[in-house]
């Protein structure tokens, strides 16, 4: 148990009775009271500081005055955590190139010493829950300062309405996120009955309790003892003995979902679950709705609240689960395929732990691997500890708490497209940026990706040599708009040599053109991490529930836009190497972009809201091929679909609906981010007309701070069609592109 000691309360039961609590193992103490009978305090945000060894960020929390005056509070830091950060007022811009200067003199504060940028990359309220388990499971100690944020963190993001939590900060209440979210707050210590947490559980009594959550919610739940396993819909690791030409194969998944599927079926097979404690045994009256001794769980395995299935359960998923539990599992999985398949697995999660370092791809396989080597080779084990050590690099801290970050960062991916803002608007050749430039091209020469994977080939990994990551090197999964995007950018920087060192070699640069090569499917698209696999068939057999598009890599017109740019930058570079295989890389990935586009002219996005940001991506790609609004059809359609959901105010605005839907979805209000894409788009496709662009610039202009920063507005990302995840950097690096690119068309008049 994470710790020890909390104060007895009344509990409900089901049938709406109380009982006094004995005693609760396992959560943090409350050091204060307030409303509701929860702890009301903050931890002093004056001791917080980020640390960032060569990318790899994790905030520390100085206990003692000597510590403080040490290692002074940067910037950045006070930024991040809401805090005064004294950056004085600018002069007010009158001009496009002068708004963007005040805006990068704000960001450019920003950087972190090792040349790259960081922010709260969050957004998803399903990660902490994993994290927070694995500790208490583990009897892994919580600091109290993680326990305090934490648990501020939230009760800043409850529905303000109903009190439960949703897939992500911008979404309703769900089973998985009240009932998840819930059970956290319990662990660290709140008292059931605080007045927010009554709230929460009426809203989760309302959606029918924890048997009605998704498949993922009742995974972490058995893990903790609340649920037994049989509630669990089968998750047999016995799928990586198939032969690899079997079309179900994992090794066609899409990497995150075989990455998640691998410590799950693992943790599954061994039907894992931490001994019941007063608390656990307190939470089964608290997330049920019926008393937990009259349950038969495995009724309820495919039990879930509308609000949650997003994505419903085929007939022949559900037949193939029928099959396994009744058939399978007691009469023809022998002892000896159950081992195999057990230790096929674990080499599976050995291989992914050192391949990053035990950095892991991401945020639900951490906690996970994590779990199964806790399992597996015990406390004092050395993948334990080293799990231990870099959790932690998921977490962030902003003016509400402390949340899970999506990854471990968006470092490599946000450096790249800040140089690509800077050359749009011509700083790149200016002396002021030029020591902040050249510190994110050292960054980007040392986060390239230099060596394969361990077992590259059976442990099914991409190609990477040469590539550049969404976060780190450490993490060591190649992304192909990543490596797209910090080719560009080291391409950028390193073709001034009197102004910028060549840092990154002609073969390393050509490493990179090796990766991107690998990434194109029959398509001629772009997919992530790697080309697609496996049939779209493959998503009958989605179980998530709480998402789409998650079973196989796809096509994205955003990740093909940034692969057909890269190509084209590099053969003005070195215009002899595989030239004829880059011209025929890019003739088809253009036709794609032209195969993509909706015939009302848009583009459907992918990893941003929505239809806004797959179409400055594409026209981006278009005009990479020479077409423009004067020559092109498509691009004439494309512009006419911005203009016509242009705002009275001048600029653009769609929700989060647009991609669950994948309709255009407006939103009530303009968005910052969303008016640069735009901007930008219509820019890239030379728009003759640039009224509609001052208008928007007015008022990208108009909601700039005195001190050159914008604020922060609606969610910008999303990923699986239904989760948004934050990209709070955008509301930077856009405008600056936007506002750099119009002025080298039109000229730098005054807009104000």
């Amino acid at each position: 148990m994470a710790t020890v000691t909390t104060t007895s309360s009344a509990m409900p039961l089901a049938n709406g009775t109380y009982k006094r609590q004995e005693k609760t193992n396992g959560a943090v103490k409350d050091s204060a009271r307030g409303k509701g009978g929860v702890a009301e305090s903050k931890t002093d945000r004056t001791r917080w500081r980020l640390e960032d060894e060569r990318g790899c960020q994790i905030w520390r929390y100085l206990e003692s005055d000597e510590e403080c005056e040490k290692w002074p509070q940067s910037v950045a830091d006070k930024y991040f955590l809401g805090m005064d950060t004294s950056l004085p007022d600018l002069e007010p811009a009158k001009t496009p190139l002068h708004a963007a200067a005040n805006g990068l003199s704000f960001f450019s504060q920003l950087q972190l010493p090792p040349g790259n940028w960081a922010c709260d990359y969050g957004g998803p309220m399903f990660l902490l829950p994993g994290l927070v388990i694995t500790w208490y499971v583990t009897e892994t100690p919580i600091p109290s300062y993680y326990a305090t944020e934490i648990k501020n963190y939230l009760f800043a993001r409850a529905h303000s309405e109903d009190g439960g939590w949703g897939l992500h900060i911008e979404g309703e209440s769900t089973v998985f996120g009240t009932a998840m979210n819930y059970t956290v707050l319990r662990l660290l210590g709140v008292d059931a009955e605080d007045a927010r947490m009554r709230k929460a559980r009426a809203t989760l009594w309302r959606l029918g309790g924890a048997l009605r959550g998704p498949h993922w919610a009742k995974f972490w739940l058995s893990v903790l003892g609340v649920l037994e396993w049989d509630v669990v819909n089968p998750v047999p690791p016995e799928l990586w003995l198939l032969p690899e030409w079997v079309p179900i194969a994992p090794w066609r998944w899409w990497c995150h979902m075989r990455q998640v599927f691998t410590p799950m079926s693992y943790v599954y097979s061994r039907r894992w679950s931490y001994p019941l404690t007063d608390l656990t045994r307190q939470l089964r009256s608290e997330l049920l709705t019926q008393p937990f001794e009259s349950i038969t769980f495995s009724k309820h395995r495919n039990d879930i609240a509308p609000t949650d299935n997003y994505h419903p359960k085929t007939w022949i998923l559900r037949f193939i689960f029928w099959l396994v539990v009744t058939i399978w599992q007691p009469f023809l999985r022998t002892a000896a395929i159950k081992k195999k398949a057990e230790d096929k697995a674990w080499w599976l999660i050995e291989a992914e732990d050192e391949n990053s370092d035990f950095a892991n791809l991401g945020p639900v396989n951490g906690p996970m691997n994590t779990l199964a080597a806790y399992i597996r080779c015990g406390p004092d084990s050395r993948p334990f500890r080293e799990h231990l050590k870099t959790l932690p690099e998921f977490l962030w801290m902003n003016n509400e708490g402390m949340l899970m970050n999506g990854t471990n960062g968006v470092q490599c991916w946000d450096t790249s497209l800040l140089i690509k803002a800077c050359k749009a608007a011509g700083f790149c050749e200016d002396p002021q940026w030029t020591p902040m430039l050249t510190r994110a091209l050292e960054f980007l020469e040392d986060q390239q990706i230099e060596a394969e994977c361990r077992d590259q080939h059976t442990t099914y990994r991409q190609k990477r040599k040469g590539a550049w990551g969404f976060s780190t090197k450490k993490q060591g999964y190649a992304v192909s708009d990543c490596t797209s995007e910090g080719l560009k950018a080291v391409l950028t920087l390193q073709s001034l040599p009197k102004t910028y060192p060549i840092l990154v070699s002609d073969a390393r640069l050509q490493d990179a053109i090796d990766v991107i090569l690998t990434m194109q499917n029959k398509s001629g698209g772009c997919a992530s991490y790697e080309p697609t696999r496996g049939s779209e068939l493959l998503e009958h057999l989605n179980a998530a529930e709480v998402f789409g598009r998650i079973m196989i890599e796809y096509d994205y017109p955003e990740c093909t836009t940034s692969v057909i740019t890269a190509l084209h930058a590099f053969q003005k570079h070195a215009p002899t190497y595989r030239a004829a295989e880059i011209a025929a890389f890019k003739a088809r990935a253009v036709e794609y972009i032209h195969r993509a586009q909706r015939p009302d002219g848009s583009w459907y996005g992918s990893w941003g809201i929505c239809f806004t940001y797959a179409g400055f991506f594409a026209l981006e790609a278009l005009a990479c091929a020479g077409e423009t609004y004067e020559n092109s059809e498509s691009v004439r359609r494309a512009c006419q679909f911005f203009l016509d959901h242009q705002m009275e105010d001048g600029g653009w605005g769609e929700t989060y609906r647009s991609c669950e839907t994948g309709v255009w979805c407006q939103h009530p209000k303009s968005q910052v981010v969303q008016t640069a894409w735009v901007v930008i788009a219509l820019l890239e496709a030379e728009f003759p007309d640039p009224e509609p662009l001052k208008k928007a610039l007015r008022l990208i202009m108009r909601r700039q701070q005195r001190n050159g920063e914008w604020l922060q507005e609606a969610i910008e990302g999303v990923f699986n069609k239904s989760c948004m995840i934050s990209y709070p950097n955008y509301k930077f690096i856009f405008p600056i592109m936007a506002l750099g690119m119009f002025a080298k068309r039109f000229g730098d008049e005054p807009l104000l």
